[in-house]
């Protein structure tokens, strides 16, 4: 609405009015004693409608006094109805501490209208507070009736009072407020009325099914609660370390079978030297002997290869020597499909610095490093061997509990599995949701190196050779004995400076002794030793030859050989059988 101009009389009567008093008399004189409207009067003065009409009803009321006390008039969106202002100042006196805002949402509430906030302070200025009588509804305390409190405390809400209010005017904690309301929203009115003080206990994850398989695998004495809660999540169970920790312990103190089985604790760790900052910058290789097994027939090691930033086990087999031949088949297993780290960790043992494996670092640009002596915490495979003593030394399908050779492998392979695909604790704390070896290893590889590179490399150390049909085969100028059960099959020759070792599918087949100069020609072979295996041949011999009467190497040189048929003949009268020798 534009803003109107007052009258030139008007302006120049203006300029002689020295006091408010007479200001407002003059406004107001044409209305009161001629027939003047207010919306002429407020036309010739400028004037809004409703500041005139306002002062003439408070002269009218008040007479002259009224003029001289007249209070500035409300603009006209402010003037609210009796009835309001009324419940307004109703309301203020009630609980003083309600904010103008608050009072505008609950006259929005009573009445579909929202005043102004600047409206509700000046109404709060102009007008005084009417005397309190009695209050609405007493403190939260004081009500008998569970039901009433609550549904006092809703009815509050319903007129827009606010939780801070609310909890003011019943003296009442917030959060009985918000817990009453929360109550509401849930179940309505009934949600209001008294419920039982007993504690809710929710469906437990630990059922008896579960404590039960708990207590089965705790028959294995090394198992802490972190590998066994690893183990559960393994079987899509998933508790907690903690939870798997208690339940251990009231196994222990239930189960006489299970009591003295607890874990030492852990100790204070130190700073590793060989920590890896990313992916395949350090690896560790290390030997361990398998001292549990039941097999016989000599030792049985572990030899392993772990990744230090992952901890995840790149390659390992079990074997019956542990000497560079094993340690070398092993790491060009971990090199062919994980690629060249930057450098090796182990120990100062003698296979760990035989000439030829120092070679095989030099050529592929690998660091070899040694742990301190008497220091086997600095290695990590270390902790890798004692998991692995925790999780199948004991185990039912573990070490100790193996039969055979193959039952033996199955079990090495099954860890190698599991570890790698358990949660570690090293990668508790990560924040990208990878908590096994596998996942943080992921696909990353280290140098790669060209297949026929590596044979080459390797090539000193590792041939390829395939079996005839009697099982022997043909290895620079030697015709040595392999395994007839292999016939037409691939195997590995591995050569070092004091014997050869045949090898098919991670078993050791053969080793013999012998003499092999610095250009890989064989010198001297005798007749070695025959290791366990599952490849003997399934057809039966039609008679026994011993062991020591048959010669297992032969130096052929560069003769010529003989026709098939009558070579095949001659050599199928010495063929044995070497599981019956």
């Amino acid at each position: 609405m534009p803003k109107r101009t007052a009258a030139p009389a008007w302006q120049q009567l203006q300029m002689q009015i020295t006091c408010p008093k007479q200001y407002l008399y003059e406004l107001i004189r044409p209305v009161v004693l001629t027939n003047h409207s207010v919306a002429d009067r407020a036309s010739e003065t400028g004037m809004p409608d409703h500041v005139v009409a306002y002062h003439v009803d408070h002269f009218r009321a008040n007479g002259l006094p009224g003029i001289v006390t007249a209070p500035p008039p409300l603009q006209r969106a402010a003037r609210l109805p009796d009835a309001i202002i009324a419940f307004v100042l109703a309301l203020k006196a009630e609980h003083p501490p309600l904010k103008p805002y608050e009072l505008a949402s609950i006259c929005y509430v009573r009445f579909g209208r929202r005043p102004n906030v600047k409206t509700i302070k000046r109404l709060l200025t102009l007008h005084p507070l009417p005397q309190l009588v009695d209050r609405r509804f007493p403190p939260y305390q004081q009500i008998a009736d569970p039901f009433e409190r609550r549904r006092a405390v809703l009815r509050l809400a319903l007129e827009g009072w606010t939780k801070k209010s609310i909890a003011a005017y019943l003296q009442m904690g917030r959060t009985t407020v918000h817990d009453c309301l929360k109550r509401w929203n849930t179940a309505g009115l009934d949600g209001l009325q008294s419920r039982s003080s007993a504690p809710h206990r929710r469906h437990p994850k630990a059922t008896i099914a579960i404590q039960q398989r708990i207590r089965r695998l705790q028959r294995n004495p090394l198992l802490g609660a972190w590998r066994m809660h690893a183990a559960l999540r393994r079987e899509g169970i998933r508790l907690s370390p903690r939870t798997c920790g208690r339940i251990m312990a009231v196994n222990r103190d239930l189960y006489a079978e299970l009591r003295g089985t607890r874990p030492p604790q852990p100790r204070q760790p130190r700073p590793m030297p060989f920590a890896a900052a990313y992916r395949h910058q350090w690896w560790t290789i290390d030997i361990r002997y398998l001292d549990m097994h039941r097999l016989g027939g000599g030792h049985i090691y572990c030899i392993s290869i772990l990744e230090n930033y992952s901890r995840a086990i790149l390659s390992s087999a079990i074997s019956r020597i542990q000497d560079t031949t094993a340690v070398v088949k092993v790491l060009y297993d971990a090199i062919a499909y994980h690629g060249c780290p930057e450098g090796i960790v182990s120990d100062s043992g003698s296979v760990f610095r035989s000439e030829r494996l120092q070679q095989i670092y030099q050529h592929l640009g690998i660091q070899r490093r040694h742990i301190e002596k008497r220091q086997p915490w600095q290695s990590y495979i270390e902790t890798t061997f004692n998991i692995q003593r925790r999780m199948m030394d004991e185990a039912e399908d573990g070490f100790r509990a193996a039969q055979s050779w193959d039952a033996l492998r199955q079990a090495h392979d099954r860890w190698v599995s599991h570890y790698n695909t358990e949660a570690h604790w090293a990668h508790r704390q990560r924040h990208d949701d990878r908590a096994t070896p596998a996942e943080v290893l992921a696909w990353v590889g280290g140098r790669p190196y060209p297949a026929r590179t590596l044979q080459r490399i390797f090539a000193a150390t590792r041939l390829k050779r395939r079996v005839d049909r009697v099982g022997f085969m043909r290895v620079r100028r030697w015709r040595i004995y392999g395994e007839i059960g292999l016939a037409k099959e691939s195997v590995d020759v591995w050569l070092e400076p004091q014997h050869v070792t045949i090898t098919y599918a991670d078993h050791h087949l053969r080793s013999y002794p012998a003499t092999i100069d610095q250009d890989g020609w064989i010198r001297t072979m005798e007749n070695g030793t025959r290791y366990e295996h599952p490849f003997g041949s399934r057809q039966l011999m039609l008679w026994d030859v011993i062991e020591e009467d048959w010669q297992k190497t032969r130096y052929v040189g560069s003769t010529p050989r003989r026709k098939p048929q009558k070579d095949l003949a001659e050599q199928l009268s010495f063929v044995l059988d070497d599981t019956a020798a």
